[in-house]
């Protein structure tokens, strides 16, 4: 669901580049006549052009340039279950309903929304409009507050649960596998990811209000034109899960600068943007520190896990645990939600 300009209208259908470079995100390739074989079962026209999308690390997208416009083909790599995909698809039909903007499945003509290509379960989505944003300013920040918020109450009746395999239970696992070379990485963070994961496995909170999350809102899974969202993407993440730790994870992700500082004018703008549409309970701000961390040791230990296990050469490169073992370091530091920018 990556917005580009690129446009074709020369027959017969070509491909418009392929995989090539680092951090190009399409891990299976697809023949021109194999994928027309596999449109044949839509109604989206003729096929005109298309081409691997350049961004992304979980599947591999295509942007489709077709008579009928413009569309989004994933291809769901090993990492994400099969089992899980009719829960992400009945999510956004579900979230787009009731008013979010996010891609929705295209059917084919039986109604299947699920079919399979290049051996791999496969999807067609609508495309939307707009542009990520490579450095978040205050207006961005409030923006995903209350989109975030208007998530979080659009999904409250959704008739469907997934467990988050990456929360607080499913943390040792990763850090077990990773263990023995975290060193490497960072000097003595071995040691640092087992005290804080003793901490959080003691003191994780359970009663809080819980939902469906997106769980991985960072700044290329949301859209803008201009200072306005357009649109929310790539839900692989999505489960149900405390709602306030989908928070957590926003704060982490949008509100530090390159330098990892925390940026609480940014920070205030979320939170005070989603508490407009969904306020936050005291308890809620209580352990809002606590969500943070584990927030931040959750994504610290994926980037560690895809650190050691991304071969050299590969075609995506993984993201650098550093980041996230600095944030780590703030959030041990704060006394409480006033230092996010709430009281």
């Amino acid at each position: 669901c990556r917005a580009t300009s690129e446009s074709s209208t020369k027959r017969p259908a070509r491909r418009l580049n392929k995989p090539s470079g680092r951090g190009m995100a399409v891990y299976t390739d697809i023949a021109v006549e194999e994928l027309q074989g596999y449109l044949g079962d839509y109604d989206l026209g003729e096929l005109l052009a298309y081409k691997g999308i350049a961004e992304g690390v979980e599947n591999s997208n295509y942007l489709l340039h077709t008579s009928r416009g413009n569309f989004i083909l994933t291809l769901y790599e090993k990492r994400v279950a099969a089992a899980d995909l009719p829960f992400f698809l009945s999510l956004l039909e579900h979230l787009a309903a009731r008013g979010l903007t996010c891609p929705q499945p295209i059917k084919t003509r039986q109604g299947a929304a699920l079919g399979r290509l290049a051996g791999r379960p496969a999807a067609i989505f609508s495309f939307l409009d707009g542009m990520w944003i490579r450095r978040p300013n205050v207006d961005h920040c409030g923006g995903v507050g209350w989109a975030l918020a208007q998530m979080h109450l659009a999904g409250l009746d959704f008739p469907l649960q997934r467990r988050n395999t990456l929360s607080v239970d499913g943390w040792r696992t990763l850090y077990e596998s990773a263990q023995g070379r975290a060193d490497t990485v960072i000097a003595g963070l071995a040691e640092t990811i087992e005290t804080e994961l003793s901490h959080l496995e003691k003191s994780w909170p359970r009663e809080l209000p819980q939902g469906v999350i997106h769980g991985d809102l960072f700044p290329d899974n949301v859209f803008f034109l201009d200072t306005r969202i357009s649109g929310l993407i790539d839900f692989y993440f999505a489960c149900t899960d405390m709602l306030t730790y989908d928070v957590a994870i926003c704060l982490n992700a949008w509100c530090f600068e390159p330098d990892h500082s925390y940026n609480v004018t940014k920070g205030r703008a979320l939170l005070l943007a989603y508490m407009r549409k969904r306020p936050l309970s005291d308890r809620e701000k209580a352990v809002l520190p606590l969500l943070c961390r584990g927030a931040a040791l959750r994504f610290l230990l994926t980037r560690l896990v895809d650190w050691f296990a991304t071969p050299p050469g590969a075609l995506v490169r993984p993201k650098d645990p550093f980041e996230y073992y600095r944030k780590l370091r703030f959030h041990q530091m704060v006394a409480g939600a006033r230092d996010y920018g709430i009281d």
